[in-house]
């Protein structure tokens, strides 16, 4: 079986413990090759290559950075056919949507933050107190420890790779266990244009991300993971007062009023709630629906479930793959194993472990009440749920009513509900008519236990900065 290396100063090395762990294909359940067990050792080698080569790289311009950007953008570009057939196999993914969709996004991610690198704004200079000039500098904060999460493995590993190393700071990543393919992969394509030392990546276990976040070298702990993970990684770093970006959990509401195309609103919603098996932290997984359109919907919803196919990447009709582990597939199932007997499942609501992969038919669950384990925790599958509202105070009280505030949508086609609505609605992005539909010129943030911080647009690169004042006496002219 082969055996993967991880990346540190500019090479593909073995850990330094000698130990490795299993890869799954999720499809079949079989491992397929192994990845580094990444240890202390690993940890401090691959943060002192950082440091190495923070201090030169620190000192390059924003034009020198993005330009090496772009060309790491076609560098992997290149190399496309090799990233999408290593992506499938790690996930499960259809290959048409990593191929056409996800691949070619990650690709545009990186041109992106490459563009931004030469557009960093801050305050302006000038004199603010009588003989004092006054200039703001905005300098890269320095180290940067990553953490990327499984269900998107190259794209959120460039969410926060691309920002950083932007705005001149040197990095270690460290993906999910069970996704670090492509990560490696892209380090090793990504070190033939990087000086050596920007870019590290190791892959490991949480362990090995909690030593990265105990590590003094890193200025900043960057982590897209679940609510319990962004807890513990706070705790942690709070000991040495380390800058935290969080990405957590969400429980998207979306709102649909009665004045909708119930069957394409139906349909809409369906394709954004079982996208990538409901692996998302922004699926359209809560669904809260006018008391008068209700049945009708539900209809429509449940018709738009059982349209919807899965199966393993060599399936060319399936919509999506199967979740990503067997412990995932068990928590999923949970949330069934203790369904309250007033919720009612429409459609789906098992697994499905055909040929041994992980898969989970996509779900309808309707007569579910706000406090149901259900409607307020994560389940990150392919299931939504549907409850009715009366009144728009109502509508936005529901919504607003779980711990979570990333993502939100609502469909309607009257203009001051949307714009009083989106007001109200306690989420750091709202869709209206349409769902998970991502700019990366937009800000991605959440709030509540949603976490901190910011993973696109030019935002994102000045989470990765500090600023700094000069201020210079001004001798009077003599």
């Amino acid at each position: 079986m082969e055996l993967l290396e991880n990346f540190i100063d500019g090479k593909a090395v073995a850990p330094l413990s000698g130990d490795y762990t299993d890869i799954v294909d999720p499809s079949t359940g079989r491992a397929y090759v192994k990845a580094p067990l990444s240890g202390q050792a690993d940890v401090d080698a691959a943060f002192d290559a950082a440091a190495r080569a923070f201090a030169v790289w620190r000192r390059t311009t924003p034009g020198e950075r993005s330009l090496l950007l772009f060309r790491v953008a076609d560098a992997l570009a290149a190399r496309a056919e090799e990233f999408v057939e290593a992506e499938c196999r790690n996930t499960g993914k259809p290959v048409a949507f990593v191929r056409d969709a996800e691949f070619p996004g990650t690709v545009e991610y990186l041109r992106f933050y490459a563009a931004a690198a030469r557009d960093l704004r801050g305050l302006a200079g000038g004199s603010y107190l009588a003989g004092f000039e006054s200039t703001v500098r905005r300098e890269p904060v320095g180290v940067c420890g990553l953490v990327s999460p499984w269900n998107y493995p190259l794209a959120m590993a460039v969410w926060k790779l691309g920002p950083a190393i932007a705005a001149g700071n040197t990095v270690v990543l460290k993906p999910s266990d069970t996704t670090p393919v492509t990560s490696l992969l892209a380090a090793q394509v990504i070190g033939e244009v990087l000086p050596p030392g920007v870019l590290n990546v190791i892959a490991g276990t949480r362990e090995t991300g909690r030593l990265m976040v105990a590590h003094p070298t890193p200025q900043l702990i960057s982590v897209t993971g679940s609510e319990r993970a962004g807890i513990e990684v706070s705790a942690s770093a709070a000991d040495d007062l380390k800058r935290v970006s969080l990405e957590l959990g969400g429980k998207a509401p979306v709102l649909v009023f009665g004045d909708v195309d119930v069957e394409a609103t139906a349909a809409s919603i369906a394709g954004a709630g079982f996208l990538n098996a409901g692996q998302d932290c922004e699926a359209a997984c809560r669904v809260l629906v006018a008391a008068e359109i209700h049945d009708e919907f539900v209809e429509a919803l449940v018709r738009a479930a059982e349209a919807t196919s899965y199966g393993p990447p060599s399936d060319t009709d399936a919509t999506y793959g199967p979740l990503n582990s067997a412990e995932h597939l068990a928590k999923v199932e949970s949330f069934f194993a203790d369904l309250p007997e007033h919720a009612t499942v429409r459609t789906g609501g098992r697994a499905d472990r055909a040929g041994g992969g992980y898969f989970f038919q996509p779900t309808v669950v309707t007569g579910v009440r706000q406090r149901d384990r259900i409607v307020q925790e994560e389940v990150f599958g392919p299931v939504i749920t549907v409850q009715p509202f009366g009144s728009e105070e109502e509508a936005v009280a529901l919504a607003n009513d779980v711990r979570f505030g990333l993502a939100a949508g609502l469909w309607t086609s009257n203009h001051d509900r949307v714009l009083r609505v989106s007001a109200d609605l306690d989420f750091g992005k709202v869709w209206v008519n349409c769902h998970l539909e991502v700019a990366v010129e937009m800000p991605n943030t959440g709030y509540k236990h949603s976490g901190h911080g910011n993973d696109l647009s030019v935002l994102a690169i000045e989470e990765y900065t500090r600023v700094k004042h000069v201020m210079s006496a001004v001798s009077p002219a003599s």
